[in-house]
């Protein structure tokens, strides 16, 4: 379930700055009170209702701390969860347990979050033939997590940042004179430096779409903040010609509205940015 961009060494070089962020010179509250040797098994409690996420980064965190961890999983990641639940538990050094905790908790509760109101917004698109997209609208340095949260959810992801994917927005239609002149110039850019690159046009009006269709030469076009009959039309007009997508204010109240216009993706910045936390606790249980 991990987007293929994951890779193992960006989990295990986040684990290691996040615990340096944490830990530095020692966990002194634990090394004062708890003998080095002892060990311990804690549970993972949920006390919320949503979708879990974050239990295989977790396990990852917990090996990190005490390579000889185990950890027992009883709802994997993507699972729905009920109020007082138990997600895992988790035997190791006892001093590596309470090191880990909070990031295990804060990691967590963030993902388990987006991919609860990941899921929301796909089950209300659910019958319809279109995809729900995240955005770049995450918090820096921790995009991966909330993109893998997103995917966990049921929702797909869109670029991972500037630079895997050409979106020519109102800022660069604008800066370079038209949006004639952007699309020519990212194509002559893309030739020029050999790269294979998915091109999203952003219109902001009809004019705009039927300057599109007559330059070509896009991948996708994005409706930024249409009004819902004249995001219709504007699918209409292009007739399959490119990849059509909605975009601006999308929420879960009015996702299936946009998506019954006939898009063929809508993206929400809301999976991220808007998403409340699970709440949810570690404690050691024996």
């Amino acid at each position: 379930m991990r987007p293929e961009q994951i890779t193992n060494q960006q989990i295990q070089d986040f684990i290691k700055t996040a615990l340096y962020e944490d830990v530095r010179d020692g966990d002194h509250s634990s090394m004062a009170t708890i003998p080095a040797g002892n060990r311990s098994k804690a549970a993972l409690k949920v006390k919320d209702y949503g979708v879990i996420a974050g239990v295989e980064l977790a396990a990852e965190i917990f090996r990190h701390v005490d390579p000889e961890s185990n950890i027992t999983i009883h709802k994997p990641d993507g699972t729905d969860i009920l109020y007082g639940e138990i997600a895992f538990e988790v035997e190791g050094n006892t001093r590596a347990l309470l090191q880990a905790e909070r990031l295990v908790l804060n990691t967590m509760q963030r993902m388990s979050g987006i991919a609860t109101l990941s899921s929301r917004f796909a089950f209300e698109v659910g019958d319809l033939p279109v995809k729900v997209l995240d955005t770049r609208k995450t918090t820096p340095l921790i995009r991966f997590l909330e993109k893998w949260a997103v995917k966990i959810g049921g929702c797909e992801n869109y670029r991972w940042g500037l630079y895997d994917w050409i979106m020519i927005k109102d800022n660069h239609v604008d800066a370079s004179g038209g949006i004639k002149p952007a699309v020519e110039r990212a194509r002559a850019y893309l030739k020029e430096k050999n790269l294979d690159l998915n091109i999203t046009l952003e219109v902001r009006n009809l004019v705009e779409v039927h300057q599109a269709l007559e330059v070509g030469g896009i991948t996708r076009l994005m409706f930024d903040n249409f009004e819902i009959p004249i995001l219709a039309e504007a699918v209409a007009t292009v007739d399959k010609h490119f990849e059509t997508e909605a975009s601006g204010g999308i929420n879960l109240f009015n996702v299936r509205k946009y998506a019954q216009t006939g898009v063929n993706y809508v993206s929400a910045g809301a999976l991220t940015h808007s998403a409340q936390p699970l709440d949810m606790s570690l404690k050691i249980v024996g």
